[in-house]
């Protein structure tokens, strides 16, 4: 039995933009275990202009899965995550799976997680989340937001079976500004490509 690995918070595969989208795109392309199943949670629109129209679909050996969302701007993206993350659960309860792994990237539904991870716990799985830095902190948010996305990630790190860092800052920073929670936290690092540049000194 393969285990059924669910990613979601990036936009998608094929990666056109952004590193949440460029991890999921490398992380499938260079997949070394064949016991892992990696399902994709991607916008609709993102598949599209890929010219993939099919509710589902398979790249890079990984199952893909178009979520619609309807355009509310900044709220988007919380709507997308979650209604990515419902149906995820769905198709792990579709496919019978065992155990199943639901890894969230970044922390935009924390105010909704503590129902999500019920409903994951109820089909024997595990939530793991990916802090994605400081989002809180970025000057292109107005106040409202930035202490929405601060109370958000306090409860994603409450509620994350493991939080995975992929700097040593953050993961620092996890353990340290929430430990009252005590989290289970692990660093893993993007990795980068390592071929030679071709570019002329």
């Amino acid at each position: 039995m393969r285990k059924a690995v669910y990613i979601i918070g990036s936009k998608g595969i094929p990666a056109k933009y952004g590193g949440f989208e460029t991890f999921v795109e490398k992380l499938t392309e260079y997949q070394k275990d064949s016991n892992i199943q990696y399902y994709v949670a991607c916008m609709r629109e993102n598949s599209a202009k890929s010219g993939i129209t099919e509710d589902r679909f398979e790249h890079n050996g990984a199952i893909c899965f178009n979520v619609d969302v309807p355009n509310i701007g900044p709220a988007r993206a919380i709507a997308y995550d979650i209604a990515a993350v419902n149906k995820a659960i769905e198709l792990a309860k579709e496919n019978k799976d065992e155990a199943p792994i639901f890894y969230i990237l970044a922390c935009r539904i924390g105010p909704f997680i503590s129902r999500i991870k019920r409903k994951i716990r109820a089909i024997g799985g595990t939530l793991l989340v990916n802090p994605d830095g400081h989002e809180w902190l970025r000057a292109k948010w107005s106040m409202p937001v930035r202490k929405y996305w601060k109370f958000s990630e306090k409860l994603m790190v409450k509620h994350a079976d493991l939080l995975v860092c992929d700097s040593k800052n953050i993961e620092q920073y996890i353990q340290e500004d929430y430990k009252q929670y005590q989290p289970e936290t692990t660093y893993i690092a993007y990795g980068t490509d390592t071929a030679p540049s071709n570019l002329k000194a």
